[in-house]
Protein backbone atom coordinates (compact mmCIF):
# COMPACT_ATOMS: atom_id res chain seq x y z
CA UNK A 1 0.00 0.00 0.00
CA UNK A 2 1.18 3.50 -0.76
CA UNK A 3 -0.32 6.62 0.81
CA UNK A 4 0.35 9.91 -0.95
CA UNK A 5 -0.45 13.25 0.67
CA UNK A 6 -2.35 15.80 -1.43
CA UNK A 7 -1.95 19.38 -0.18
CA UNK A 8 -4.29 22.19 -1.23
CA UNK A 9 -3.24 25.85 -1.27
CA UNK A 10 -5.06 29.15 -1.75
CA UNK A 11 -3.35 30.57 -4.83
CA UNK A 12 0.21 30.21 -3.52
CA UNK A 13 0.90 26.61 -4.58
CA UNK A 14 3.65 27.63 -7.04
CA UNK A 15 5.46 29.44 -4.22
CA UNK A 16 5.15 26.37 -1.97
CA UNK A 17 6.39 24.08 -4.75
CA UNK A 18 9.48 26.27 -5.25
CA UNK A 19 10.24 26.04 -1.51
CA UNK A 20 9.79 22.24 -1.44
CA UNK A 21 11.92 21.74 -4.55
CA UNK A 22 14.69 23.70 -2.85
CA UNK A 23 14.31 21.94 0.51
CA UNK A 24 14.11 18.37 -0.76
CA UNK A 25 15.80 18.46 -4.16
CA UNK A 26 12.64 17.08 -5.77
CA UNK A 27 11.46 18.10 -9.22
CA UNK A 28 7.89 19.23 -9.79
CA UNK A 29 5.64 18.52 -12.73
CA UNK A 30 2.94 21.19 -12.71
CA UNK A 31 -0.10 22.13 -14.72
CA UNK A 32 -1.70 25.53 -14.10
CA UNK A 33 -5.47 25.88 -14.43
CA UNK A 34 -4.89 27.81 -17.67
CA UNK A 35 -3.33 24.70 -19.30
CA UNK A 36 -5.97 22.25 -18.15
CA UNK A 37 -8.33 20.96 -20.83
CA UNK A 38 -11.88 22.18 -20.50
CA UNK A 39 -14.52 19.73 -19.50
CA UNK A 40 -18.25 19.82 -19.81
CA UNK A 41 -19.85 21.51 -16.84
CA UNK A 42 -16.61 22.88 -15.37
CA UNK A 43 -14.82 26.12 -15.93
CA UNK A 44 -12.12 27.46 -13.62
CA UNK A 45 -13.33 30.50 -11.67
CA UNK A 46 -12.19 33.93 -12.91
CA UNK A 47 -8.93 35.01 -11.32
CA UNK A 48 -7.57 31.47 -10.96
CA UNK A 49 -5.82 31.21 -14.32
CA UNK A 50 -2.38 31.15 -12.63
CA UNK A 51 -3.42 28.71 -9.92
CA UNK A 52 -1.83 25.28 -10.03
CA UNK A 53 -4.39 22.70 -11.14
CA UNK A 54 -2.17 19.76 -10.27
CA UNK A 55 1.46 19.35 -9.22
CA UNK A 56 3.43 16.19 -8.61
CA UNK A 57 6.53 16.71 -6.49
CA UNK A 58 8.66 13.58 -6.52
CA UNK A 59 12.16 12.20 -6.18
CA UNK A 60 11.05 9.40 -8.59
CA UNK A 61 12.20 6.73 -6.15
CA UNK A 62 9.95 6.46 -3.16
CA UNK A 63 8.42 9.84 -2.31
CA UNK A 64 5.61 11.70 -3.99
CA UNK A 65 3.49 14.61 -2.78
CA UNK A 66 0.63 16.05 -4.82
CA UNK A 67 -0.25 19.73 -4.54
CA UNK A 68 -2.67 22.16 -6.12
CA UNK A 69 -4.50 25.40 -5.55
CA UNK A 70 -8.17 25.48 -4.78
CA UNK A 71 -10.75 28.17 -5.32
CA UNK A 72 -13.01 26.78 -2.61
CA UNK A 73 -14.85 29.00 -0.25
CA UNK A 74 -14.06 28.95 2.62
CA UNK A 75 -10.34 28.78 1.81
CA UNK A 76 -8.16 25.81 2.69
CA UNK A 77 -6.60 25.90 6.15
CA UNK A 78 -4.00 23.56 7.58
CA UNK A 79 -4.43 22.38 11.14
CA UNK A 80 -2.48 20.67 13.86
CA UNK A 81 -4.04 17.27 13.24
CA UNK A 82 -1.66 16.15 10.49
CA UNK A 83 1.98 16.36 9.44
CA UNK A 84 3.77 15.17 6.35
CA UNK A 85 6.55 12.79 7.43
CA UNK A 86 9.62 12.58 5.26
CA UNK A 87 12.81 10.56 5.70
CA UNK A 88 15.89 11.80 3.85
CA UNK A 89 19.08 9.89 3.03
CA UNK A 90 21.46 11.70 5.39
CA UNK A 91 21.71 13.95 8.42
CA UNK A 92 23.09 16.69 6.16
CA UNK A 93 20.02 16.52 3.90
CA UNK A 94 17.73 16.58 6.95
CA UNK A 95 19.48 19.66 8.37
CA UNK A 96 19.40 21.47 5.02
CA UNK A 97 15.69 20.77 4.42
CA UNK A 98 14.81 21.70 8.00
CA UNK A 99 16.67 25.02 7.77
CA UNK A 100 14.95 25.91 4.49
CA UNK A 101 11.45 25.00 5.69
CA UNK A 102 11.73 26.74 9.06
CA UNK A 103 12.29 30.17 7.46
CA UNK A 104 9.17 32.17 8.37
CA UNK A 105 7.73 29.00 9.90
CA UNK A 106 7.47 27.66 13.44
CA UNK A 107 9.70 24.97 14.89
CA UNK A 108 7.88 22.42 17.04
CA UNK A 109 10.93 20.32 17.93
CA UNK A 110 14.46 21.31 16.97
CA UNK A 111 16.48 18.67 15.16
CA UNK A 112 17.90 16.23 17.67
CA UNK A 113 18.80 12.63 18.28
CA UNK A 114 15.90 10.59 19.62
CA UNK A 115 15.65 7.00 20.74
CA UNK A 116 14.14 6.11 17.34
CA UNK A 117 16.22 8.28 14.99
CA UNK A 118 19.63 9.96 14.92
CA UNK A 119 18.21 13.24 13.55
CA UNK A 120 14.52 14.14 13.92
CA UNK A 121 12.59 17.40 14.12
CA UNK A 122 9.16 18.93 13.55
CA UNK A 123 8.02 22.25 12.17
CA UNK A 124 5.20 24.10 10.48
CA UNK A 125 6.31 25.91 7.34
CA UNK A 126 5.23 29.40 6.30
CA UNK A 127 2.24 27.93 4.44
CA UNK A 128 0.92 26.18 7.55
CA UNK A 129 1.99 22.67 6.49
CA UNK A 130 3.28 20.49 9.33
CA UNK A 131 6.45 18.46 8.69
CA UNK A 132 8.20 15.66 10.57
CA UNK A 133 11.70 15.26 9.11
CA UNK A 134 14.16 12.49 9.92
CA UNK A 135 16.97 10.35 8.56
CA UNK A 136 15.84 7.34 6.52
CA UNK A 137 16.61 4.07 8.31
CA UNK A 138 19.18 1.84 6.65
Amino acid sequence: MKITPYLYFNGNCAEAVALYEKAFGFKALSMPYSDMPSSEGYQAPNGTENYMGHTCLTNREDYTVFLSDTAQNPPTTFGNGMSVCIELDSTEKVKSAFDILKEHGTVGMELQQTFWNPCFGTLTDRFGVGWMISVKPN
